[in-house]
């Protein structure tokens, strides 16, 4: 019991220890108003001024993309391994937890749809124009942020529904009563990622590049 217990707290004893160096480090790293601070926030500030709008925005196409195929290879891995192991035992499982890849699929499509949404929304402007620099930035930033929070949703979504959908095909191995108690949760946790689309289609719509 001994030996137990200084195991948890070993995890707890090395937290207790890296947090503050950690934050030490952080603090001697911003140093905002001193002249000697680590990093030059002016100079930070002159590079992403410089940075073109046209970067953000398919960089933001890139993350809603590439981090909703993540999810969903993420969660298909998960899902599948443990339904073809389980099929093995239990081949009458296999067609009813086919839903489960269906949802992480989804989250991939869910990724493409926004991706679809902001590449429209691409403009040839002049960005070299003073009068809508600060628009266009704004546009560009909130593409970006649109593609952020839609990937980042849609790869939490897809790693919820693999793990759940993971546990639904076991169980259904078991005892094929816990099937749909376990698919009610999964469609909930399928739902987290149309959270992240909804967000991302509202910060799209509401900026746009302008000409001149």
């Amino acid at each position: 019991m001994e030996g137990s217990t200084n195991l948890l707290n070993r995890p707890v004893l090395a937290y207790s220890i890296t947090a503050p160096v950690l934050i030490a480090f952080i603090v001697f790293l911003i140093r905002i108003g001193d002249e000697d601070r680590f990093i030059d926030w002016d100079y930070v500030y002159l590079l992403f001024r410089h940075i073109s709008p046209y970067y953000w925005t398919y960089l933001g196409i890139a993350c809603a993309v590439g981090l909703s195929i993540l999810g969903a290879a993420w969660g298909i891995f998960i899902t599948g391994a443990s339904l073809l192991g389980a099929a093995i035992r239990e081949p009458r499982i296999t067609s009813k937890n086919l839903i489960s890849i269906i949802f992480c699929e989804a989250v991939a499509i869910y990724g493409v749809i926004v991706a679809i949404i902001l590449a429209t929304k691409v403009e040839d402007v002049d960005m070299e124009y003073a009068g809508n620099l600060v628009k266009n930035k704004h546009a560009g930033y909130a593409y970006f942020g649109a593609g952020l929070t839609t990937g980042f949703s849609n790869l939490v979504c897809g790693l919820c529904v693999g793990i759940v959908g993971s546990s639904a095909a076991l169980s259904d191995a078991q005892d094929a009563t816990l099937f749909v108690k376990i698919l009610v949760i999964e469609i909930f946790g399928s739902a987290l990622g149309l959270f992240g689309v909804i967000v991302g289609i509202i910060m799209a719509t509401n900026a746009a590049f302008v000409d001149k």
